[in-house]
């Protein structure tokens, strides 16, 4: 082919594999809503987060049968002396991947990936597909499982019933205190709050402006949660609504006041306030096996699934592995731990890019 892959459209048994463009979004947007496995981070409003928010760039595919979209690949090329250049399904999300309407559309798209990526000459694709049937090739990272839990209009004593007997006498402790939740789109809390946790986890912490862009871009989808105990927010999350599921996808209490249980309190009133609204499903979001977080969401109740993974290596010759729970960055995490929270804070907004 003369002209460049990245530019030109390539059809292979009737099924035309292009880039995205911007008057695609509508289209784009509907397929994802329609597809039985379409997530929120599919939707253009996350492409427009991540690139408002981070240094990358969109480098998204589709393909098309007839002239109709039939599959569809958001991805960033991420570039840095961390993790060197990649194309990730997509950065700082935990489901990503291929969402087709065939399998012949799930390959064909695949392969232009694949292609792609030998001519921007990255090392690997990562994609963070959430189901078995995104998968063209062999899923091979297998550290991430996601949890959710279906939900039904019951009272609180039958919502306390159905949770195990130590998430539900650590939830009957946190209701004896007058918390109280308030929907927000103010990201000030949510920030500090926030950042006061990934401090003490020895995590960089988001800028503020991520936060902002995600309300800004999925609007009506998107809110912000404060637990408050007399005047004062002790935990907080930010919240995102897809096709009839709540989705705690941040969220932080402040440790300074773990012995009233504000985490607790949060969890379950986010479970009944979803499930008061119709909602049908609470995703409690991934976490990597052996974690803390892992311990805490397999105490609720929750459906556990393998997330497949999946990393296509270009130019390196073996599986990266830069989560910050790796052991090679467990010298990174002790000094962050220490850091000042100022000097943290002000860091963060550079050094949290190098792991999306």
């Amino acid at each position: 082919m003369g002209a460049s892959l990245a530019l030109e459209s390539e059809t292979a048994a009737g099924i035309e594999c292009r880039r995205f463009e911007e008057n695609d979004a509508a289209a784009w947007d509907g397929f994802v809503t329609r597809h039985e496995r379409g997530s929120l981070f599919h939707l253009t409003a996350w492409k427009r987060t991540i690139e408002q928010s981070f240094p990358y760039k969109p480098v998204y595919l589709l393909a098309s049968e007839r002239g109709r979209i039939s599959a569809v690949l958001p991805l960033f090329l991420v570039k840095n002396p961390i993790i060197g250049r990649s194309l990730i399904s997509t950065p700082f999300a935990v489901y990503g991947g291929i969402l087709a309407s065939s399998p012949e559309s799930l390959r064909a798209l695949r392969k232009h990936a694949v292609d792609l990526g030998h001519e921007m000459n990255v090392d690997y694709i990562d994609l963070r597909n959430a189901w078995p049937e995104q998968c063209a090739g062999e899923p091979n990272v297998h550290r991430y499982v996601t949890f959710s839990q279906p939900l039904e209009n019951v009272g609180d004593e039958e919502l306390l019933r159905r949770l195990p007997k130590k998430t539900r006498n650590m939830v009957r402790k946190a209701l004896r205190s007058p918390f109280t939740t308030r929907s927000t789109r103010d990201v000030a809390v949510m920030h500090d709050v926030h950042s006061r946790n990934m401090r003490r986890l020895g995590t960089p912490n988001f800028p503020p402006r991520y936060f902002r862009n995600l309300l800004q871009n999925f609007g009506s989808m998107a809110d912000i949660r404060e637990v408050i105990l007399e005047g004062r927010p002790l935990a907080v999350s930010m919240n995102l609504y897809f096709k009839g599921e709540m989705h705690t996808y941040h969220a932080a209490a402040d440790a300074r006041f773990s012995a009233l249980a504000p985490n607790m309190y949060m969890y379950f009133d986010h479970l009944r306030w979803a499930s008061q609204n119709g909602y049908h499903t609470f995703d409690f979001g991934r976490s990597k096996r052996g974690t803390g977080a892992f311990e805490f969401k397999t105490h609720w109740n929750t459906t556990m699934r393998d997330l497949p993974y999946e990393v296509v290596l270009i130019r390196r010759r073996e599986l990266p592995n830069f989560s910050p729970a790796n052991p090679k960055f467990e010298m990174m995490t002790k000094i962050w731990q220490r850091l000042p929270l100022p000097l943290a804070r002000g860091l963060s907004p550079f050094v949290s890019p190098l792991f999306p």
